[in-house]
């Protein structure tokens, strides 16, 4: 598997983050007790490279505070920063496990079932932000809501059972006869 050119085939998973490809999984993965701010800040300061030291006082880095904000007015999160993020809403929960990859300061991001769950006001939010963030990014979106794939992606691969099955651009996918029968049955086709 190459990265920026870089094979990272066997490389741990912190290993790969610092070449500037991060994650967000199905399952919402945050820090509950901490608040949005300092959830944001401490996948910033992992790409900063930080490591604790006393000279280390994080909470005035002027740049890291700036950038810290400029995400969650991205995300829509501002007027919760000081919100324990166990406390958010499941969406909002999702947006800010969005902005901990923007913060990684990532250049691809991979993005498993990011509507999972959601209602379908929520699906729109979360479609708007995934919309929005990914300018001047590479996404992979693992996604079975078909209406968020066709509204999101540029180029669609397909899979069935482990193998790409058709691969192009939307309008491509949809009209495919083998895409449409592995997903909606033979009669469809």
């Amino acid at each position: 598997i190459l990265l920026n050119g870089a094979d990272i085939t066997d490389k741990p998973p912190y290993e790969i983050a610092r070449r500037g490809l991060s994650r967000s999984f199905q399952v919402t993965n945050i820090f509950p007790r901490m608040s949005v701010l300092e959830n944001i800040r401490c996948a910033m300061l992992w790409d900063l490279g930080y490591r604790y030291s006393f000279w280390h006082f994080v909470g005035r880095r002027r740049d890291l505070a700036e950038r810290c904000g400029e995400i969650m007015e991205q995300i829509g999160l501002a007027s919760r920063r000081d919100v324990p993020a166990g406390l958010l809403s499941y969406s909002d929960q999702r947006a800010l496990e969005i902005a901990i990859t923007l913060a990684s300061g990532a250049d691809v991001i991979l993005l498993d079932e990011p509507t999972a769950g959601m209602s379908r006001s929520e699906t729109e939010q979360a479609v708007a932000l995934i919309r929005k963030i990914s300018q001047g990014r590479t996404l992979v979106i693992v996604e079975h809501d078909m209406g968020v794939v066709f509204d999101l992606a540029e180029t669609i691969s397909v899979l069935v059972y482990g193998e790409i099955i058709a691969s192009g651009p939307p309008a491509e996918i949809r009209a495919n006869p083998a895409v449409r029968e592995a997903y909606l049955g033979p009669e469809a086709a």
